[in-house]
């Protein structure tokens, strides 16, 4: 069993300090500085936490990280048998508007990952963190942790200052291409732009339950903007998204390109034939009908055989287990596919 996305969150700013130069510790303290803005997961929301490990994951609101590595083993590596476990952190530095602060910090959060988490249990693999919204910074840090062993690809929150396939974010991009790791786009992100196409929604629940659009918005942009055709090698792991909607907008997406392709005459191929070769979709939230032969219905439509990887999406409460396993209805290929081999391709792992 390969989990490809577990989250190792930094429990509280201090954490960091170690690896932050005094100045910027002082500069923390000083402006009560405590972390970024971007809060996808607020404390007591119901979503973010099981509740049967609310207690243990946030003890008295100082819970460090050896205890949060020991209840990741405890609650999902040792009850699941998981392999190969891929942390997710979700310490958006995009959302600093200080660049130099935001490229100190994102070191200062991989460099933990290294002597915390990596260290701590060999089935573990990080996440390289970057300040995506200062493209020369994010290429400096992807350049310092690329061939770091243990670190396996590049974070990048879906909700982004502009679309990912825009040109000038092709500085990044070339950069997470030439290492040779994959992008991990995941749930959430503060830019400061509405995450929805009609302006700010009034409740959380709707920036939640809408954030399947933003990932739709950012596979179009990528297929549609020549990311691809730039850079070939390019592959894109879409984490905590669903999946459902895939097989709507492939066939969207084919459909309008029959008609308008004149408009991007560097898309060469049908876009879903980009979608398939070049993304693959973690298996949590499970966002799919009560009827299993439904399911296996929109798995066959989106060819989820190749397409999906295994996750338990820890700690997050998305369904009724602590770490939910693989679905029933799950048949053996396909599971034999989804939880293995097509992590172990996707992540180059032996």
């Amino acid at each position: 069993m390969i989990d490809c996305d577990i989250h190792n969150e930094v429990p509280h700013l201090e954490e960091l300090y170690p690896y932050l130069p005094q100045h910027w510790v002082d500069y923390t303290e000083e402006s009560s500085f405590e972390g970024p803005d971007a809060n996808d997961y607020p404390e007591m929301v119901a979503t973010t936490v099981h509740p049967d490990i609310r207690d243990d994951y946030f003890g008295d609101g100082r819970c460090n990280t050896a205890a949060r590595v020991r209840l990741i083993q405890d609650r999902v590596l040792d009850p699941l048998e998981i392999s190969v476990a891929v942390l997710n952190n979700a310490f958006r530095v995009p959302s600093i508007h200080s660049v130099d602060l935001a490229a100190s910090m994102a070191t200062a959060v991989n460099t933990w990952q290294q002597e915390q988490w990596l260290a701590a249990d060999n089935r573990f693999r990080a996440s390289i963190i970057v300040p995506s919204h200062n493209p020369v910074a994010a290429v400096q840090e992807i350049r310092r942790w690329q061939n770091t062993p243990g670190f396996v690809q590049v974070l990048l929150p879906v909700r982004s200052h502009v679309p990912y396939g825009v040109r000038n974010m092709d500085l990044l991009f070339e950069a997470i291409a030439d290492s040779g790791l994959p992008a991990a786009i995941n749930f959430g992100g503060a830019p400061g732009v509405p995450p929805t196409g009609v302006g700010w929604p009034q409740t959380y629940y709707e920036i939640h339950a809408g954030m399947a659009q933003v990932f739709q918005s950012q596979v179009m942009s990528m297929v549609y903007e020549g990311l691809f055709d730039r850079y070939p090698q390019l592959r894109i792991v879409l984490l905590e998204g669903g999946f459902t909607w895939a097989p709507s907008l492939m066939w969207r997406m084919n459909k309008e390109w029959k008609g308008l392709r004149h408009n991007v005459p560097w898309v060469k191929n049908w876009p879903a034939d980009y979608i398939r070769t070049h993304f693959r979709w973690s298996l949590q939230p499970l966002d799919a009908p009560d009827d299993p032969d439904q399911m296996l219905e929109i798995l066959d439509m989106m060819e989820a055989d190749e397409l999906l990887m295994f996750s338990t999406d820890f700690p997050h409460w998305q369904q009724k287990e602590i770490a939910p396993g693989v679905p029933d209805w799950m048949p053996e290929d396909l599971r034999r596919k989804v939880c293995f081999e097509n992590p172990r391709a996707f992540y180059s792992l032996e």
